[in-house]
């Protein structure tokens, strides 16, 4: 008996409105249609979450027929990344290696993601890692990230530059944190990327603009693909003298450049 060639593990891009209010864009606005055909033939996915993958798959199915029903596709969750282990997956945890056994049975899986990339500040990047250490074909498909979106249109430096996720909480380690990031960028001359849980967007910016120095670039995307959608850079300085009232359910992505 012949072994079956084995499945890949497709990372399929999803579109960045989960959650936000109002009518999202129309898929194709956003994914390329060669993306949207593989999505409706996939039968696997893994997914971080079922719910938003199924709504998902709902609106493929709207442009491309899906190859089996919605109901009976099979649809499983990443488990959740246990804290202080970043390097997991590494060990090829049996939680994860199972994710994988219908890529040994000659299934392609895909693997998505609530919004954007999966894998890029996500926890599909272990699922990604196993993939790699258990001998299965891994294939990036074309997507927006909302990181290299806010990126490229910030005009900050694009060749060099640092995703350093969300900043502490407590109120004094959030300052220490956005003075250490500004002394890094102005050194290396590197742009910081930086996110936020969307209701907690204005008091990022309040506490950026409290700490970081009055020439610093300062770059706010919203709303990324969106309609309503915006980027703005500005000085420190012009953020100060020209405010603006940020969205509390709307991502955003701010990124900063020291002179």
């Amino acid at each position: 008996m012949t072994t079956p060639t084995r499945g890949r593990l497709i990372l399929m891009p999803n579109s960045l409105d989960f959650g936000t209010p109002g009518t999202p864009p129309d898929l194709q606005d956003v994914l390329p249609l060669g993306v949207i055909r593989r999505a409706a033939s996939l039968t696997h996915w893994v997914a971080e979450n079922a719910k938003t993958t199924r709504a998902f798959l709902k609106r493929v199915g709207a442009v491309q027929p899906l190859a089996t029903p919605l109901q009976v596709l099979s649809i499983v969750e990443l488990p959740r990344p246990q804290k202080g282990s970043p390097g997991a997956a590494a060990s090829m945890p049996e939680p994860l290696a199972a994710l994988l056994a219908p890529a040994l049975e000659g299934h392609d899986i895909g693997l998505i993601s609530e919004a954007g990339l999966p894998a890029v500040a996500d926890p599909g990047a272990a699922l990604v890692n196993c993939a790699h250490a258990m001998s299965v074909e891994v294939v990036a498909l074309p997507g927006p990230s909302s990181l290299l979106l806010a990126l490229a249109a910030s005009g900050l430096n694009g060749q060099s530059f640092a995703f350093v996720g969300y900043l502490p909480v407590g109120q004094a380690e959030r300052g220490a944190r956005i003075r250490e990031l500004e002394a890094l960028s102005r050194r290396a001359a590197q742009t910081q990327l930086m996110i936020e849980t969307p209701y907690r967007n204005a008091v990022l910016l309040a506490a950026l603009l409290a700490h970081l120095q009055a020439a610093t670039k300062l770059s706010v995307s919203c709303g990324l693909t969106l309609a309503e959608g915006f980027t703005r850079s500005d000085t420190v300085a012009g953020w100060k003298a020209r405010p603006v009232a940020l969205p509390a359910d709307v991502p955003v992505v701010f990124s900063l450049l020291a002179g």
